[in-house]
This record gives structure tokens, C-alpha cells and sequence, in this order.
């Protein structure tokens, strides 16, 4: 027998003994293909699932880990490629060598790269079919291990992956912020940076919000004008944080409009829902896309997009628009899911549709799913059928008995505050033991915007009681006293404005409670030196919101408007203004501040929202402020043009108030500043608003008799009457020199017509083209009286 030579027999033990001492070594440096390279070639060269999964049931004894990931790569190229209808994501997870892929993965992830391995995260967690799949957990924590090498775009990617799980509030999302905030200075990928922004912006301070703003500002101009992904995230990002910054939303929105051709549904869809969600207003794009949605009208015949149109288009359609849309609805309205008809609902809300057809058609389906609504779709629903004044007991007590249900489970603040409204909001809103006992449970961890939520539904309980049960139950005052007592507790703990106002800035103004309203404006008070041009414009209109007059705020207000004009956007002038017009204030540097104001927007007249520059005007006007410039700049056929293309995309009841306030502007400049020329052509606008005016009540029939006795007879008194303006006076009758009761010369009995005039006018504005009558209230002087002293000389 051949004996093994000497040194081949060392070299085997010294191999051996090797393995024995490094066994890590002998595992991570096994033998593997010389090259990787034919391998992933044939894998590229795959056209379907099958053939992925034949190469993998051939080669998964010798795949590496980068191949592994190759194929990762490739099964969901394929799915990307495909439509929504043709996706076969279950096919594909549930494939045998899908498992084997898996296997292979969770035996080689920790050799992986890091870009691999954050993809193959990815990947995994589109194909995952379970909430807690083993092996996204072990990618995930293989990736917080490596967290801190991670470059900026690969840290947004795996950011997105822990947003996917819904891991906003978790440490890890914590320590990612935290990177973000040591490398901000060093960042110059803005559209990885606007990843991070929304994925983290639930959890940053304040402070760290605005850092990210102003680094966003200064890197906007190194992205590409066709980025519209990146200008969505950034207006997302604002809309998370609360943050309606005009100077971004801008730049963002200009990118929308260069590239609205491009848009889809999907899109259009997010951008108007953020724009809606920031109270920001963009005429332009709001045009561009009811045009470009109209055509997709024939389009969608399928119930998930047609759905979606309907959302979308229908609170800016135009009237055959909305008719179309509904009458398509009807049609499909049976194949409706339960998430679609809730999203139904909402639009037809948001379009104030009544149409009752519709609205039984969608309540039927609500009903079918009523027990798998969340809790705050609960709400929503109820909010909604209020709104469109739908009534159906049956419908009504299985809401309420789902509301309650999930009321006493709920731990919650916010979920028991949404609740509790919710339930406030149906008939009888009437909460039994439990209900109360849940309320009082929560009252310790709530904030303002809860305590406030809560004071709102207990109010209408109070009231509900007194109108039709003729009590109130010292419970509902308890519970309001200690609404009020926890409310003072949580604003004396505020320590500075910017944390006050954090709790203030979702509350909604209107719905304070007055005591607890009380206390917020002193507390505000207490930070006026801490209001500057960063939030000046949030404090101005949660006041006018409250309609609280505070004259210490409102002097600040100006005070700082006047001094950091130059820091405030210009299209942020109206919510200035708005509280001094709503509380009918004047600032001690009342010309200076309203000048300052107006000339800082007078460069930007020619591009400012209509229904803005109509609300300021008007706003101006209520302050017997008349810019002349600004005031012509709304009354020419070209802006005219505009605003009522805009009107036609407004709701029915926003739509008359602009018309009424343009009408009340266009009469203030009548009588105010004639020798602005400005004419008056509202005439039949009036006449038609005013066509129900002459039926009068019980009170005001008995005033009218009184008065008939008093002066003499019917013929000496006339009710309901309008002026040449169409101001409306409830009662008129004509004193001679020595105050005698004058008699009509043929007494007009069809109330609300135009009084005929005993006398003629005896002054003329030259080149005036008012209406007859306006040329009366000019005095002996030549000089205009204030509005109200001149309606009362005429109608006396």
C-alpha cells in the first residue's frame, strides 16, 4: 500500500488544528464560486417569478449573499412592473423557493453590505404576509447595529422601512433623529433629507422643526424642477409638523405647476388633501387640476379610482362636473367597499351635497361595515351625516351603541376626547356611568385641545337637557368644573409660549370654553414679549378665531408687524389684519400699521389669491381703512374674471359669503371714496338676495302696530325697507322740520321693494356713476358722515 508522503500528511494537520483553533474564520472564508458575475447575469436575465424561482431551486447550495439579494432585487422589479390589478404578491410569497430565498437570507444577512441589506429589508417587508415577520426583525436589528455608518441616503431608506412598521415614536426612529440632527450642517442631499423630515417629524422638538425648515430653504434651489416627489414630502412635512410656511409651500407649489402634466390621480389626490390640511390656497394649481381631472372623468370606470376622483374632483368641480360625478356614482355605488364609501361620505361633505339618493345609497354600505369602522372613523361618519342632515334611527342607535362600546374600552385622551364628541353629536347625547367615570379616568393626562373637546360636548349635553328635558344633572357641572380646574392646572404649567403653543395651535378657537378661554389669553399675555415675526401670524388668528378682544395682544401684534415687516411673507398679511377687523380694533399706530402692511403687499396684488385679496379688502374696509390701489386691483374685469372662475370651485356656502362680502366692499367704496370712481353694480345681485325680506315675525308685526297708533296711521309708517345700497331697515318713517310724522305719498304695502323719495337729490358728483340716492349723504360741507350716522339721517 502507497504511503501518504511526509508534508502532504503535515499540511493536513496543520490544517486541522487551524480549524480548530479559528472556526469563526473557517466559516466566514469557505469556498465559493471564483466569480459572482455569470450568476447574477443569468438571474437578469429572468422574465418571470418561475424562472427566479428555478435558478433558485438550481444554484441556492452555492448562492452568495449578494446574490441572494439579487434576487431579491429581481422579484420585486417584476412586481413593480406590473399593474395593480396584476400584482401577485401572495403568489409570490407563498411559493415554496420564496421560503428558500428567505432561509437563505436569514442565514446570511450579517455578511451582507449595507446597501443590500436595507434593501433586501425592504423588499421583505413588501412580500411580508405576517405583522411581526422574524426575519424583518433580524434585519431590522442588523441594521441599528450598523446604523451609525449608514450615509444620508441610506438612512432615509431604512427610515422609510421603520415608517412602514409604523415605528414613528420607537428609539430606534429617536436615534436616527438624532444622526440627522449631529449631520444637519453637512447635508446637502435635500431629497433624502425631506425622507428623513417625515419620517422623524413626530418626534422632534420644536427648535429642531425650524432648523430643518431653514436647511430646507437653503438647499430648495439644488434640486431639479421636476422633483415633484421631493417638493410632496416637504409640503408633507409641513403638514405633519403644523407648520403652514409660506416661503416653502411656495417654491413647492411652483414645482407642482411646471410639471402638472405629469401628475396622475395618485398625486393630484395627496397634494390637494396637504393643501387642504395646511389652509393653504393655490388658485393656479387648483385650476390646472380640476382641468387636467375633468378628463380623467371617462377614464375611471373602475370603483377603487373612480372612488378617488370623486374624492378629489368633486369639492372643486363646477356644476355639470358634480352632476356627472354623482350620476357615475350611483351606478357603482352597490360595489362599494366600506373604506370607499366612508371617503365617499366626507367628499360629499366637503362638496355640501345633499342628494338624498346618493346619500342612502352610501349609508347602506356604512351600515353593512358600520362594526369594523375604527373608532375615529366613527367619528368621521357622525360628523358627516350630521353635516348633511341625515336621520335614520335605526342607523343612529347602532352608531351610538359602537361609539359607547369602544368608549369604555378606550384609554386614550385623545381617542375617549373624539369619542365622547362623537356621541354628543346624536340625538339624545346622553352618557351613562361608565361613560362619565372613562371621561373623569383621562382628565389628568389630557391636553388643551382634549380638555376643550370635551368642554364642547358636555356644553351640549347642558343645553340638550334644558331644551328637551327641561334639567341638568349636577354630574355635567362636576364634570365641567373639573374640565375647567385641570385646564388652569395645564396652562399655569406653561412655561414658555412655544410650548403653549404647542397644545393651542390644533385647538379650535370657537369651542373654548369662557372661563378656560379667560385664562388662555391671560397666559398668552403673560409671553406677549416672546411674539415676534416666526408667530405672530398663528397667535393673530387663533384670536380671531376666539374672537376675544385683548387689546395688550393685538398692540403687540402690530407692534411687531410694523417693526419685522420685512420678515413676514407677504401673503400671511390677512391673518394679521383679521382680528383687528373682527374686533372691530384699532392699534395705537393704526395708519402706520395698516399702511406698513399694505405696502408690503402691494408688488405681490397681481398674484395674491382672489378669495385672499376679497377678504382683505373687505377686512380693511370694516376698519374704515381704504387702500386705493389695492381696492382697484379687485375692481377690474380681469380680476373679476378670475374670482369667479374660483368661485365655481368653492363650496356653495363659502361661495355666497365672498359674493356678499364683495357686494358689502363694493358699497363701503360707494359711500366712502366716491372719487374713486369705482361703480356700483350689485344691483341685482341684492335685489335677489334680498327677495324674502318683508315677512315679519310676531314681535315685529306688534312693533309695526305700535307704531302705526303712535304716528298716525299705517300710511306713516313703512317696515322692512331697503336703502339705495340695500341696507336693510326694519322700520322707517319721514319727520318733518318740527319731528312730525310725514304720510307716504302712496303707501307701498309689498315690503322690501325701494322706498320712493319725498325729495330730490340736490347735489351731484360729476363723473359719479352711483345709483340714484347716493348723492344724499353728502352734508352742507361737501364731506362724507360715517356710514351708520348717514343711514340713520336718511332713514329719519
Amino acid at each position: 500500500m502507497k504511503k501518504t508522503p511526509v508534508f502532504l500528511d503535515s499540511l493536513v494537520t496543520d490544517m486541522l488544528r487551524l480549524r480548530a483553533i479559528c472556526p469563526f474564520s473557517w466559516r466566514v472564508f469557505q469556498f465559493r464560486p471564483i466569480s459572482c458575475e455569470p450568476l447574477i447575469i443569468q438571474m437578469n436575465k429572468c422574465t418571470d417569478e418561475e424562472q427566479i424561482f428555478d435558478f433558485i431551486e438550481r444554484n441556492k447550495a452555492i448562492l452568495s449573499e449578494k446574490q441572494v439579494g439579487c434576487a431579491f432585487d429581481m422579484l420585486w422589479k417584476l412586481q413593480k412592473q406590473k399593474t395593480s390589478l396584476l400584482k401577485n404578491i401572495e403568489d409570490v410569497r407563498d411559493h415554496p423557493q420564496f421560503l428558500t430565498l428567505r432561509n437563505l437570507a436569514t442565514n446570511k444577512f450579517k455578511l451582507m453590505n449595507d446597501d443590500t441589506l436595507v434593501n433586501v429589508l425592504h423588499i421583505t417587508q413588501r412580500f411580508a404576509g405576517e405583522s411581526h415577520d422574524p426575519l424583518v426583525e433580524a434585519l431590522v436589528t442588523e441594521a441599528w447595529k450598523r446604523l451609525e455608518r449608514f450615509d444620508i441616503k441610506l438612512l432615509s431608506e431604512f427610515s422609510s422601512c421603520l415608517a412602514d412598521q409604523r415605528l414613528y415614536f420607537s428609539p430606534l426612529m429617536g436615534k436616527i433623529a438624532d444622526i440627522v440632527h449631529r449631520n444637519l450642517e453637512t447635508t446637502q442631499d435635500l431629497s433624502s433629507l425631506s425622507v428623513l423630515m417625515v419620517n422623524i417629524s413626530s418626534l422632534i422638538s420644536r427648535h429642531f422643526q425650524q432648523q430643518l425648515v431653514n436647511k430646507t430653504e437653503l438647499l430648495f434651489d439644488t434640486i431639479d424642477s421636476s422633483e415633484v416627489n421631493v417638493a410632496t414630502r416637504i409640503t408633507r412635512f409641513l403638514r405633519n409638523i403644523k407648520y403652514c410656511y409660506q416661503p416653502l409651500l411656495e417654491k413647492c407649489n411652483n414645482i407642482f405647476l411646471s410639471n402638472v402634466d405629469q401628475l396622475d390621480l395618485d398625486s393630484i389626490s395627496k397634494i390637494l388633501r396637504l393643501y387642504k390640511l395646511l389652509h393653504f390656497n393655490s388658485f393656479e394649481f387648483t385650476m390646472m387640476a380640476k382641468k387636467k381631472l375633468t378628463e380623467m372623468i371617462p377614464l375611471c370606470n373602475h370603483p377603487a379610482s373612480f372612488v378617488k376622483l370623486f374624492v378629489t374632483l368633486g369639492p372643486i368641480a363646477g356644476p355639470e362636473e358634480k352632476k356627472q360625478l354623482k350620476s357615475t356614482l350611483l351606478l357603482m355605488s352597490e360595489d362599494l367597499t366600506g373604506e370607499q364609501a366612508l371617503a365617499v361620505l366626507r367628499a360629499m361633505e366637503d362638496m355640501e351635497s345633499r342628494n338624498s339618493h346618493l346619500i342612502k345609497r352610501v349609508t347602506s354600505v356604512l351600515h353593512k361595515h358600520l362594526d369594523s369602522y375604527k373608532p375615529l372613523e366613527l367619528l368621521k361618519i357622525t360628523q358627516a351625516l350630521t353635516f348633511l342632515r341625515f336621520q335614520r334611527k335605526e342607523f343612529s342607535a347602532k352608531l351610538r351603541e359602537l361609539l359607547l362600546s369602544h368608549l369604555k374600552i378606550s384609554f386614550i385622551p385623545t381617542e375617549v376626547s373624539f369619542l365622547v364628541y362623537a356621541i354628543s353629536l346624536l340625538p339624545s347625547p346622553h352618557l351613562d356611568e361608565v361613560g362619565i367615570s372613562r371621561i373623569e379616568a383621562v382628565l389628568p393626562q389630557c391636553d388643551l385641545n382634549n380638555l376643550s373637546s370635551f368642554a364642547t360636548s358636555v356644553l351640549r349635553w347642558i343645553q340638550y337637557d334644558h331644551m328637551y328635558l327641561d334639567s341638568i344633572t349636577g354630574k355635567q357641572l362636576k364634570l365641567l368644573q373639573k374640565l375647567d380646574h385641570y385646564g388652569r392646572q395645564r396652562l399655569q404649567h406653561s412655561n414658555s409660549l412655544d410650548l403653549l403653543w404647542e397644545e393651542l395651535k390644533s385647538v379650535r378657537g370657537n369651542t373654548f370654553p369662557e372661563s378656560l378661554l379667560e385664562e388662555t389669553i391671560a397666559t398668552l399675555q403673560h409671553f406677549v414679549d416672546e411674539i415676534n415675526y416666526i408667530n405672530v401670524v398663528e397667535i393673530a388668528s387663533f384670536i380671531s378665531n376666539t374672537d376675544y378682544l385683548s387689546t395688550l395682544l393685538l398692540d403687540r401684534i402690530a407692534s411687531v408687524a410694523v417693526q419685522q415687516i420685512e420678515k413676514i411673507h407677504p401673503f400671511t398679511i390677512l391673518a394679521i389684519i383679521l382680528p383687528f377687523s373682527t374686533l372691530n380694533y384699532d392699534p395705537p399706530q393704526r395708519d402706520e400699521f395698516f399702511g406698513t402692511c399694505v405696502q408690503h403687499l402691494n408688488s405681490y396684488l397681481g398674484i395674491l389669491d382672489p378669495l385672499m385679496l376679497v377678504y382683505l379688502g373687505f377686512s380693511l374696509a370694516t376698519l374704515q381703512y381704504f387702500p386705493e390701489d389695492l381696492l382697484k386691483s379687485i375692481f377690474n374685469i380681469e380680476f373679476l374674471s378670475r374670482l369667479d372662475s374660483q368661485l365655481e370651485i368653492l363650496s356653495s356656502s363659502l361661495s355666497a359669503r365672498v359674493q356678499f362680502h364683495l357686494m358689502e366692499l363694493n358699497r363701503s367704496i360707494c359711500l366712502e371714496c366716491p372719487e374713486f370712481q369705482i361703480p356700483w353694480f350689485h344691483d341685482r345681485f341684492c335685489q335677489q338676495y334680498n327677495k324674502g325680506i318683508g315677512v315679519m315675525n310676531g314681535a315685529q308685526q306688534q312693533i309695526y302696530k305700535m307704531l302705526a297708533e303712535v304716528l298716525g296711521g299705517i300710511n306713516c309708517v313703512k317696515a322692512s325697507v331697503l336703502t339705495p345700497y340695500y341696507h336693510t331697515v326694519d322700520f322707517e318713517c319721514i319727520l318733518d322740520k318740527r319731528k312730525k310724522p310725514l304720510p307716504y305719498g302712496s303707501h307701498n304695502t309689498a315690503l322690501g321693494q325701494l322706498p320712493e323719495m319725498p325729495w330730490e337729490p340736490n347735489t351731484e358728483i360729476v363723473g359719479s356713476r352711483l345709483p340714484p340716492g347716493a348723492e344724499r349723504f353728502l352734508n352742507s360741507n361737501g364731506t362724507l358722515w360715517h356710514c351708520q350716522q348717514r343711514m340713520l339721517e336718511w332713514t329719519t
